[in-house]
């Protein structure tokens, strides 16, 4: 794998997934199985659904807005600019915007996320 530097372009946000927020896919490559990294951005009010990742761990690095997050059987816990949380793999979790602009954070995961194996948490 070569050095190179990745730009960030927000004209390809995908809107409104159906997980409740829009996703900028910063790096996810099959050339680095071992990370991936997305940009998230929940709308004032709005919240992610229900979910787990299958074999994957999460990290969500928030860097601008307030937030709740909700992880296993961890209480609920306001999260602002420069807090982490770490989501074990399997872990329900869900992420709510409880400030009054969008809420934007970075899902790092571990080895890097693939669609198939996400799943709606019941």
């Amino acid at each position: 794998m070569q050095p190179r530097v990745v730009k960030q372009n927000l004209t390809l946000e995908k809107l409104q997934i159906p997980e409740g927020c829009h996703i900028l896919e910063t790096w996810n490559t099959e050339i680095d199985d071992s990370v991936s990294i997305a940009r998230a951005r929940v709308a004032p009010g709005g919240s992610t659904e229900w979910h787990q990742l299958e074999g994957i761990v999460e990290r969500y690095l928030v860097v601008e807005g307030r937030g709740l997050v909700e992880v296993g059987n961890l209480a609920p816990t306001e999260m602002g600019p420069g807090d982490l949380a770490f989501i074990p793999a399997g872990a329900r979790q869900r992420i709510t915007n409880t400030g009054p602009g969008d809420l934007i954070f970075y899902c790092i995961c571990s080895p890097r996320f693939r669609q198939e194996r996400y799943r709606t948490y019941e």
